[in-house]
């Protein structure tokens, strides 16, 4: 009997995952039952009419044949402008390849970048899918742990002592970032830098968060000086303009590498609807303002998170600069992560993430997605915050 490959068999590891709250939530609103899930992070918001018109209008008007690979010129240059735009560094469409959204260009990315059976760093906590795809792109996964104490930032010892030890090929870092909701400042990607350059690492910059900002300011590594030829840029449609489902994305490389990824669209997914990148056109010639009218209601949520959470001295949190994302620190009840969000969803009907879905970096933590209505999710977070009170320990002394 034929067996399937090594490859396919080993994307997801083993262990646990600590995605079984999210399967059993949606199976409670399956079976009728109301829950406020705030587990993943897909808008309350569906994508703006004009976004789908403009679509429309390009698949009724015969733009549904196969596109052209790397991605149409008016979305190519659209992308380059606006990246020359926002960090100064001068892209040209020759540095950009339209992808299938973010998921596929963090695989394509990996796929450039890594022989099979060289290391790819990345940080923990991590995306959810960041061990699997490089586990797909046939690369080995090598989590550099952080600490909650630093916010979850990586340093320069930590990334070198990591290329050191395995021979890494590539680096995989992610600001705004998903789940902590912090963004890296200027001193940690300078770190990141460093060590790309001592390493001769390739940096694999995830940077779909980057229209959501609620506290600092947002710069890509690529910017930083000697990072524009080893930088690999991951941008999509998803987040900024709530196009998740469109599957709309890029990457952003030097010109060498984008003619080789090319060749990887052609032979995996054959570019992306032509109707869908006129309507990702059109998105992006509105400017910020479409941008920061998807982003406001988290702007809202994130406030008014802060004055709940600052209200009371048992729920920690990390500082939340940027993303649709709280990272709250529960160890105080003396619970796992997992533990305690399957203990809130059945005594309250709430659904968050453990922090273990996230890697061991966040045990004893949990997160949640501000994407529901601000009423509902206010009450939500009070809620948790008085369950967490009902649980800690006796000799639980407040710092």
């Amino acid at each position: 009997m034929p067996h399937l490959s090594s490859r396919i068999l080993s994307i997801n590891g083993s262990g646990s995952d600590g995605w079984g709250v999210f399967y059993r939530a949606r199976a409670m609103v399956a079976a009728g039952e109301m829950v406020t899930e705030l587990t993943i992070g897909e808008h309350d918001i569906r994508t703006h009419p004009a976004i789908l018109d403009a679509m429309h209008r390009a698949a009724q008007a015969g733009h549904t044949g196969y596109a052209t690979i790397p991605g149409i010129t008016a979305l190519r240059d659209a992308v380059a402008a606006r990246i020359t735009r926002n960090t100064g560094i001068p892209t040209a469409r020759e540095n950009v390849l339209i992808t299938p959204g973010g998921q596929s260009a963090l695989f394509a990315a990996h796929m450039a970048c890594c022989n099979p059976g060289e290391t790819a760093l990345y940080i923990d906590p991590y995306y959810a899918t960041y061990p699997g795809t490089i586990r797909a792109a046939g690369a080995v996964p090598q989590a550099i742990a952080t600490r909650a104490e630093d916010s979850f930032l990586p340093d320069y010892d930590r990334i070198s002592d990591a290329a050191l030890a395995h021979g890494a090929a590539s680096l995989l870092v992610n600001t705004p970032n998903n789940p902590t909701g912090v963004v890296y400042p200027r001193s940690t990607l300078e770190d990141i830098a460093h060590a790309a350059l001592d390493h001769d690492l390739w940096v694999i910059s995830d940077e779909v968060y980057e229209t959501q900002i609620w506290e600092g300011a947002h710069l890509s590594p690529r910017a930083l000086p000697g990072m524009d030829q080893c930088t690999l840029v991951v941008g999509s449609m998803s987040k900024s303009h709530a196009m998740t489902g469109s599957r709309i994305g890029w990457i952003v490389a030097p010109e060498h590498v984008i003619e080789k990824l090319s060749d990887l669209a052609t032979n995996t997914t054959y570019g992306v609807p032509g109707y869908i990148q006129d309507a990702a056109v059109f998105a992006l010639a509105q400017g910020a303002a479409l941008e920061e009218e998807v982003a406001a209601p988290f702007r809202r949520r994130r406030a008014l998170a802060m004055s709940i959470l600052e209200g009371q001295n048992v729920v920690g949190h990390i500082p939340s600069q940027g993303a649709m994302y709280l990272m709250l620190d529960i160890r105080s009840t003396g619970m796992t992560g997992e533990a305690f969000a399957n203990a809130l969803l059945d005594t309250h009907r709430i659904a968050v993430m453990p922090g273990e879905s996230f890697g061991a970096a966040a045990s004893g933590h949990i997160r949640l997605a501000m994407t529901v209505a601000d009423d509902s999710f206010a009450v939500a977070l009070q809620t948790l915050c008085s369950f967490a009170g009902m649980l800690i320990p006796s000799d639980f002394a407040p710092a």
